[in-house]
């Protein structure tokens, strides 16, 4: 395997495969439910000046996996996702830095900035010959802020489900 300090100029893709789109959430105040989205894609363009580069993501909402079919189905309906009219969701960058990635996070057709912490991992060339990049990120939002804002009083922290959503991503790029 052969590592390589700078991305290439040109458009990556993310490879869904060695990705992962997760979230969290607090259930009744006591434990973090963890989630993620098994279908999405995406695309990153770096420029000569990487700092200039630009990354667009959309995301399948009917993917959405919590370990549980029941709540997936809740999660679906109008009470949350609406995926019936709102299918995606999509983020598009707005300031990339070496540390950090704004951008609009559209969610039930509400478009919001939110502020991501970003991690390089490197580039290296794979036992296949092929390039790939490695990237986390994490942020924090409040899910009403998108207009989901279903909740029932109850549990330690007055609510059912917390409206702080923390994000979490893993994204392996490749060269389109």
């Amino acid at each position: 395997m052969t590592t390589i300090n700078t991305l290439t100029p040109g458009i990556w893709n993310i490879e869904p495969s060695h990705s992962e789109v997760g979230f969290t959430v607090r259930h009744l105040g006591l434990s973090k439910v963890r989630g993620r989205f098994n279908s999405f894609s995406g695309t990153v363009t770096v420029a000569d000046d990487q700092l200039s580069s630009s990354v667009s993501a959309t995301i399948d909402m009917s993917s959405i996996d919590t370990n549980n079919a029941q709540r997936d189905g809740h999660l679906q309906s109008g009470d949350f996702f609406n995926t019936a009219t709102h299918p995606t969701m999509t983020f598009v960058s707005a300031v990339v830095t070496e540390t950090s990635l704004k951008g609009n996070l559209t969610i039930n057709g509400i478009t919001k900035e939110v502020a991501l912490d970003l991690e390089f991992h490197g580039v290296t060339v794979d036992a296949y010959d092929m390039t790939r990049a490695g990237f986390s990120a994490s942020g924090q939002f409040n899910r009403s802020d998108f207009g989901i804002s279903f909740n029932a009083p109850i549990g330690l922290d007055g609510m059912l489900v917390s409206d702080k959503v923390t994000i979490e991503l893993e994204i392996q790029i490749v060269p389109a």
